[in-house]
């Protein structure tokens, strides 16, 4: 774990203890027997879904062997990445471009030019480059190599017999098993919950008599959007370029990659990581040039350990040391928190939810409890080059806190939002904006990637406020108040700064330009968009409220304290003349004067924000106008009525159910999180579709937020939202906004 990571782990667990002084409630639910009854079962490989063990910060994909014997899933990482070599200059084709060469094209802004990271067609080859790189690179392939008998023909899947697999969701593990050539294989796949450290074990005569080893090799990044299910270039798995400095002896070895571009110049940032191994008994390593195999003749058993880094800094533990930490690890994970119990229920959508529910709060840890937030795709395969969405921040994430696992959101935030504060304050300044102005698509520099969408997208804006009032509800202190302030202030001053005052109508206005949710129709033509007036609405008041808190506490909470010292008079200015949530016929539209709404396909396809003003949010409590809750109602029924939910995907059902359920429908609401378009393989991962890659995981948090919701409830409607007759049990949960 990154040493930030770790500060920030152990201060929040701190302020937890100080804030909860007892213990919680000793859980009554029989949780083992739950998650243990969705344990993923195969007898063969998936051919788009891996098993997976990891931590959030590295994950191992694994095939029917427990390995990547055939099928070469990933071994992807949070700091594993990778620049091709720059292009040409376009002035001079003698020399290299920089990534300074991009400039972006400039937009008329209400009267101004703004300059937006957008691709310059004079500015091609960079801009094209900065869209590509960094990415995500499959750190290595761990396979099965079957000696002899691989070498007179290739050994395939069909050539196993009685292959079985289970994934055991309490211990984080996976038991593989099959007869080959009449002897039995077992193998076990672990990994360190908090270091990125993979744990085998091999057991089979066929070690003994050197007809079974243990590959390893390195795929070579490509430059594809998506990567699924594999990632890297195969067969031809490495550049030639590529370096590796090896040392082995019996026990132990140190492989070092540095990559090299296709060109065969240097990779443009130097990378360069290490594969630390060792192993219980006398090895063999043969092979070079990123292609290795370890054998161990002489015994029926194989104990391995690698251990992945970028600096080489740390020696792997012993193969049962990490299984016993992970097994404390994931029972410490599953016995706190909460947790939703339908067992009692003779429905069967509530064995599936159930199901969904359970495999999510695993595939979650796996893939989204980073330094980072996770890429759409998680760890199991590349999406957008492996850049994550600071919009998607909120579907990874919130449900953390949703379902009382503050440490691993800990993980990230606030960190993340600090480490990107400089750059998102520099992109605010350069669009003469103040405050900090947060990126979309963006690798760990904090850098948002060239795109129109990506330049124009505003609704990401509110989140760490939103991720902050969480935090504070669950841990009220003054601690908490400081830890957010800064990013609370940098991202209202920018709300307060985007929003254009109307001298002809009196009311502050969003965009043009600008993309709503949905991310569709004209940008030039869009303004006032419903969520995202909703959203700025709610941020602006939340942070209005934090300042309030940070005067109480200055002033040691006396009655007298000025509410209003050091609060920026346009915060209230703004929240207050915010132009009103756009409606025409009864019920709310995307944005202001779209056409044809509830007729034009285009409109009622994608994203259906328009759910999420009562729903993701809670109704304004400040201004001069309540929410109308019959434009909500109606807005609701029209979407059911005429949205095209074939084409949506994703957190698009979840947003729906939490919107229905806000409005009392709870049927509804399981209906939209059971909806066929909404769908989970056998191992819980969420469909992508043709759109987006399988999985997609924003799906899995998504509906771990809807389900916190159905089982705690929200200010004024605490408590469980099961139907009566499920008989649902539910423990831990805190009270939603």
């Amino acid at each position: 774990m990154h040493i930030s990571a770790v500060l920030a782990a152990a201060a929040l667990l701190l302020v937890a203890e100080a804030a909860n002084p007892t213990k919680p409630t000793k859980p009554t639910i029989p949780r083992r027997k739950i998650v243990q009854s969705f344990n993923v079962r195969r007898n063969a490989s998936s051919k788009t879904t891996p098993l997976q063990v990891g931590n959030g910060n590295l994950a191992f994909g694994a095939d029917i062997t427990g390995l990547q014997t055939f099928q070469p899933y990933s071994i992807l990482s949070t700091w594993g990445w990778h620049n091709f070599s720059l292009p040409a200059s376009a002035t001079d084709s003698n020399k290299t471009a920089s990534p300074s060469d991009f400039t972006g094209l400039d937009w008329d802004t209400h009267g101004r030019l703004v300059n937006y990271d957008q691709p310059n067609p004079a500015e091609k080859a960079i801009s094209d480059w900065l869209i590509q790189n960094p990415q995500r690179i499959n750190l290595a392939r761990i396979g099965l190599d079957f000696g002899n008998a691989s070498r007179s023909k290739p050994v395939t899947e069909a050539d196993l017999v009685n292959a079985t697999q289970e994934l055991d969701l309490w211990t984080g593990s996976i038991k593989s098993s099959f007869v080959f050539n009449g002897t039995a294989v077992e193998v076990e796949t672990w990994a360190h919950p908090e270091e990125d450290m993979v744990g085998i074990a091999i057991r089979s005569d066929l070690l003994a008599s050197g007809d079974l080893g243990l590959f390893i090799d390195f795929p070579y990044p490509d430059t594809n959007k998506f990567d699924a299910p594999f990632v890297g270039v195969y067969p031809n798995t490495t550049s030639p370029d590529d370096t590796f400095q090896t040392v082995f002896d019996p026990w132990y070895g140190t492989i070092q990659r540095t990559l090299a571009s296709k060109d065969g110049t240097n990779d443009a940032n130097g990378t360069s990581y290490y594969l630390q191994l060792q192993w219980n008994n006398y090895g063999h390593v043969s092979g070079t040039k990123g292609k290795y195999l370890l054998t161990a003749a002489n015994s029926t058993e194989i104990l391995f350990v690698a251990a992945f880094s970028s600096a080489g800094d740390f020696v792997p533990m012993s193969f049962g040391g990490l299984t016993d930490i992970a097994t404390d690890w994931w029972f410490d994970y599953w016995s706190t928190g909460a947790f939703v119990d339908l067992t009692a229920s003779n429905a069967s959508d509530a064995k599936e939810l159930q199901r969904r529910t359970v495999l999510s709060q695993y595939l979650t840890v796996v893939n989204s409890a980073s330094t980072n937030p996770p890429q759409e795709s998680g760890l199991v395969n590349n999406g957008w080059y492996g850049k994550f969405h600071l919009e998607m921040a909120f579907w990874h994430l919130v449900h953390f806190a949703r379902w009382g696992h503050f440490d691993l959101l800990a993980r990230s935030l606030p960190d993340m939002y600090t480490r990107f504060l400089p750059s998102s304050i520099d992109r605010a300044k350069k669009q003469g904006y103040n405050g900090a102005r947060w990126g979309k698509m963006t690798d760990p520099t904090g850098r948002s990637a060239p795109g129109e969408i990506n330049s124009l997208l505003i609704w990401q804006q509110p989140h760490p406020i939103y991720f902050a009032e969480l935090h504070y509800r669950a841990f009220p202190n003054a601690s908490i108040l400081h830890q957010w302030d800064d990013i609370i202030t940098a991202t209202a001053d920018f709300m307060a700064s985007f929003a254009f005052f109307n001298k002809t109508t009196g009311v502050y206005d969003l965009g043009p330009p600008l993309y709503p949710v949905s991310e569709t129709g004209n940008p030039n033509a869009t303004i006032n968009p419903a969520f995202e007036l909703a959203y700025w609405k709610f941020g602006l008041d939340t942070a209005i409220r934090w300042k309030q808190r940070l005067n109480n506490v200055r002033n040691n909470g006396t009655t007298r304290a000025n509410l209003t010292a050091g609060v920026p008079k346009a915060w209230f200015d703004v929240r207050d003349k915010l132009a009103p949530l756009p409606v025409e016929n009864g019920t709310f539209t995307v944005y202001e004067g779209v056409p044809n709404m509830w007729t034009d396909p285009a409109t009622t396809t994608d994203h259906p924000a328009l759910a999420g003003i009562y729903g993701w949010l809670p109704p304004s409590t400040t201004g001069p106008l309540p929410l109308n809750l019959t434009v909500v109602k109606n807005t609701a029924d029209r979407i059911r009525e005429h949205w095209d939910l074939k084409a949506s995907y994703g957190w698009d059902f979840p947003l729906l159910a939490m919107n229905s359920l806000r409005l009392g429908d709870v049927k509804q609401a399981l209906a939209y999180l059971l909806d066929p378009s909404f769908a989970f393989d056998d191992a819980g991962y969420p469909i992508g579709g043709s759109r987006v890659p399988t999985p997609y995981m924003p799906s899995s948090g998504a509906l771990l937020q809807a389900v916190a919701m159905l089982a705690g409830g929200w200010d004024g409607s605490e408590g469980s939202h099961f139907p009566k007759e499920w008989n649902a049990t539910v423990e831990g949960f805190s009270v939603g906004l």
